[in-house]
């Protein structure tokens, strides 16, 4: 199953213009989905979603070769235990060649997410995945170490809605078109998305590092044949 993020016709004219000429596509659990936004009108964004989240349009498939990164065959048999303090702060700073991305965590807002999101992080689950479905304009989406937009921890996180809306730099969890889907993929959008305001978990915000974001290489997993840009590792801050 992918994940994939959905967009309304609307919001996919508007990234259309965005991202020029390219084809908009998302994230998700395949692409932890944004059950893998994908604009709605044209495809399926497979970003924040379990097929991890992608833009709806097209539902993404991977590649004819996917490149596996991280623990591909590491899996979980269940949510990890709360761990986090949610009265501290907490900052993911995710490591690439070229150059860092540092996001704020929100743990009083999503818990649950902040709290796998660590726990993933810390294990080395993220270490060498890569942002395997990258819509300019839309939104870059990673968190699958298979490279497919297909993998995902081998548990599900339950929804948490807060009153965040997706804005330039805000970091969401993809998940499937089910409610209570999301597990290791995540996104970060290149622009404000209002059509994803209260259907995916925003839980996170680029405070460093925004030029390094539009760094990051496009990628269409339906027919990318080449992986995507590497994280090398993401390092969690507590304060």
């Amino acid at each position: 199953m992918q994940l994939r993020i959905h967009r309304t016709a609307a919001a996919a004219a508007t990234a259309a213009m965005l991202a020029g000429a390219l084809a908009l596509g998302a994230c998700g659990e395949d692409d932890t989905k944004v059950s893998t936004a994908t604009p709605a009108a044209t495809r399926t964004a497979t970003a924040p979603a379990a097929s991890t989240t992608t833009p709806a349009s097209s539902t993404a498939t991977p590649g004819a070769q996917p490149t596996p990164g991280g623990n591909a065959t590491k899996t979980y048999d269940a949510e990890p235990p709360m761990t986090i303090d949610q009265d501290k702060r907490y900052f993911a700073t995710i490591k690439m060649d070229i150059g860092d991305i540092k996001l704020e965590l929100f743990p009083k807002d999503a818990p649950r997410h902040v709290n796998s999101f660590v726990f993933l992080a810390r294990d080395g689950f993220y270490d060498g995945v890569t942002f395997h479905r990258v819509i300019p304009g839309f939104v870059a989406q990673a968190g699958d170490p298979t490279g497919t937009g297909r993998g995902g921890p081998g548990y599900t996180v339950p929804d948490e809605q807060t009153a965040r809306g997706f804005t330039d730099g805000t970091l969401g969890m993809a998940k499937t078109n089910q409610p209570n889907s999301a597990g290791s993929q995540w996104f970060i959008c290149y622009a404000p998305q209002p059509s994803l305001d209260g259907g995916y978990t925003a839980f996170g915000q680029l405070v460093e590092g925004r030029n390094v974001l539009d760094k990051i290489a496009p990628r269409d997993p339906a027919s990318a044949r080449q992986p995507g840009t590497a994280i090398n590792t993401i390092v969690i801050e507590e304060q």
